[in-house]
């Protein structure tokens, strides 16, 4: 199964900043989930241990990975041939939450090229 691996051409910066291209489940589970709960995790230590209030900590955490997230998300909705702006269905209380880990992490994306790339591991 092909994945994303820092080796890729496209690099770190495209698959976190980009909004373009295609990537598959099992990078978005990598990167959406895993990486960015211990990069969130991480900053949150180091800002309490910098004596930052909780509060603060919080939304400093929130906006600092809120681009990388986004960027992610949009890319695994192209992978499913679906406009980025489908991330908005997260924003509705528990049942977009639900509809987006369903979307992404567990359908399988289009096969073969569509409209925003070639299959992931492909390119």
């Amino acid at each position: 199964m092909p994945t994303f691996s820092l080796a890729d051409a496209r690099g770190l910066p495209w698959l976190l900043f980009s909004f373009d291209g295609r990537i598959d489940r099992a990078t978005w589970w990598r990167w959406s989930v895993a990486a960015l709960l211990g990069l969130g995790v991480y900053f949150s230590a180091v800002l309490r241990i910098a004596g930052v209030g909780a509060t603060a900590t919080e939304q400093a955490v929130n906006l600092l990975l809120l681009w990388p997230a986004l960027a992610l998300s949009v890319k695994r909705w192209h992978d499913r041939d679906k406009p980025g702006w489908w991330v908005l269905v997260g924003l509705v209380p528990v049942i977009g939450w639900l509809w987006l880990v369903i979307e992404n992490g567990l359908l399988r994306g289009s096969t073969g090229a569509n409209r925003f790339g070639t299959s992931p591991g492909m390119a």
